[in-house]
């Protein structure tokens, strides 16, 4: 039982979220811009809270990562588009959801113990599933290329990999969450670590193949 004791808090907060965020990219311009900034200011209060005075440096590097994210996230939304970014989003979120009810349900192998303890191989797969669905389902109805398919397990993979890249911060700086304004899932640098990892991975994917669905 002790498995599932952030279960209600979390699903409230992602509530919470679900509609603010969703709200936010369906109306653009400068609702998802002041929805992005607050985010990033979020996240760069909580890197310099984390980090203390020995690992400053190591703040500075995640703080530039989380502002070009931010540059990232309004630029796909005014290029490419609300289809991209509600892509992109359903992409991490069925990656999250599916990651977190198989590892829970059934364990196996950890993926990284020595820096995420929880995450397990089984969980990890799950996430990778439900990205390719995802994908899928932006295939067949809304008539985007096979190769979305791949490229949203790619992305489901570089979001878990900026959640690693967040829990070793986390494990380095000695803290549990990146604080606690968000009920059941942390801080807004623990929500937000997925998107960063995928949107600084199609900024990268975007300089050789146009991205797009």
């Amino acid at each position: 039982m002790s498995n599932w004791s952030d279960l209600g808090p979390r699903l409230a907060s992602a509530a919470v979220m679900v509609v603010v965020g969703f709200s936010a990219i369906w109306a653009g311009g400068v609702w998802f811009t002041v929805l992005v900034v607050a985010a990033v200011l979020a996240m760069l209060w909580e890197l310099w809270t984390m980090a203390q005075k020995s690992h400053r440096n190591l703040a500075a590097i995640f703080a530039v990562a989380v502002l070009i994210v931010g540059i990232g996230l309004i630029s796909f939304r005014n290029i490419n588009g609300i289809a991209f970014i509600f892509w992109m989003i359903l992409v991490i979120v069925a990656s999250d959801v599916m990651g977190y009810f198989a590892g829970r349900i059934f364990g196996g192998p950890k993926f990284w113990p020595s820096i995420s303890p929880k995450k397990t191989w089984s969980g990890t797969a799950a996430g990778w599933i439900g990205a390719a669905l995802v994908g899928l389902g932006f295939v067949i109805w809304n008539g985007s290329s096979v190769g979305l398919i791949f490229v949203s397990v790619l992305t489901a993979f570089a979001g878990q990999m900026g959640d690693i890249a967040e829990s070793a911060l986390k494990r380095k700086t000695g803290v549990k969450d990146s604080s606690n304004l968000i009920p059941g899932h942390g801080g807004v640098l623990d929500r937000f670590d997925a998107v960063s990892g995928a949107v600084l991975f199609l900024l990268v994917l975007s300089l050789f193949w146009p991205v797009g669905v």
